[in-house]
């Protein structure tokens, strides 16, 4: 004798499965949105794990621990929300147009236009924009950008290429920002910190 198998509602589901089944409809519903929204909240929380890493080391070594900067998180949400969501976007969009699966050649031609193009500009991006959302002059940009844009482009290619390998060329195009942007989440506490 064999049991009829019962679905279950939704409404019974795990938290995770709910939450995920929401974040699809509302990807769906409201791509730019719901890439921007989310990559302000993970931008902030990198921001926030840098703030939490500096302190323990502070604590171990005896030093005092500052205070949690929510204007620093604060700054690194508005980046998210507006320029990585956005312009991450945008360009795994354009990316599937300029270079279909189609093209033979397209596995190398993406991570080139990544890495060599996308990654520097955005990296610079990034600078301007901290530097602007922190109301600091041209001269503290080119001082920060003369001490660590090098180091941190340098640092950008150990880290991010292999997993801009697998996000652009095996992940499904809707979800890479999600993708880049857990990535992302330890990225930016690095670069809160070799910033300073």
């Amino acid at each position: 004798m064999t049991m009829p198998v019962q679905s279950l509602p939704v409404r019974d589901g795990s938290f995770h499965f709910r939450l995920l089944q929401q974040y699809l409809i509302l990807l769906k519903k409201y791509p730019i949105l719901t890439k921007s929204v989310t990559s302000g909240i993970l931008s902030a929380l990198g921001n926030l794990l840098s703030q939490y890493l500096e302190g323990r080391k502070k604590a171990k070594s005896g030093g005092p621990v500052d205070e949690i900067d929510v204007a620093g998180a604060t700054r690194y949400a508005i980046f998210g929300l507006i320029v990585t969501g956005p312009v991450s976007h945008i360009f795994y969009q354009l990316m599937e147009v300029w270079m279909p699966t189609t093209d033979p050649l397209c596995i190398v031609k993406r991570l080139l236009l990544d890495r060599l193009i996308f990654a520097p500009g955005f990296l610079l991006l990034f600078y301007l924009v901290m530097n602007i959302l922190e109301a600091k002059g041209w001269d503290d940009f080119q001082k920060k950008m003369s001490k660590s844009y090098w180091t941190a482009l340098k640092m950008n290619w150990k880290v991010w290429t292999p997993f801009t390998f697998i996000n652009i060329n095996f992940v499904p195009v809707q979800f890479r920002v999600l993708f880049a942007n857990m990535i992302a989440l330890f990225w930016y506490a690095y670069l809160a910190t070799v910033r300073k």
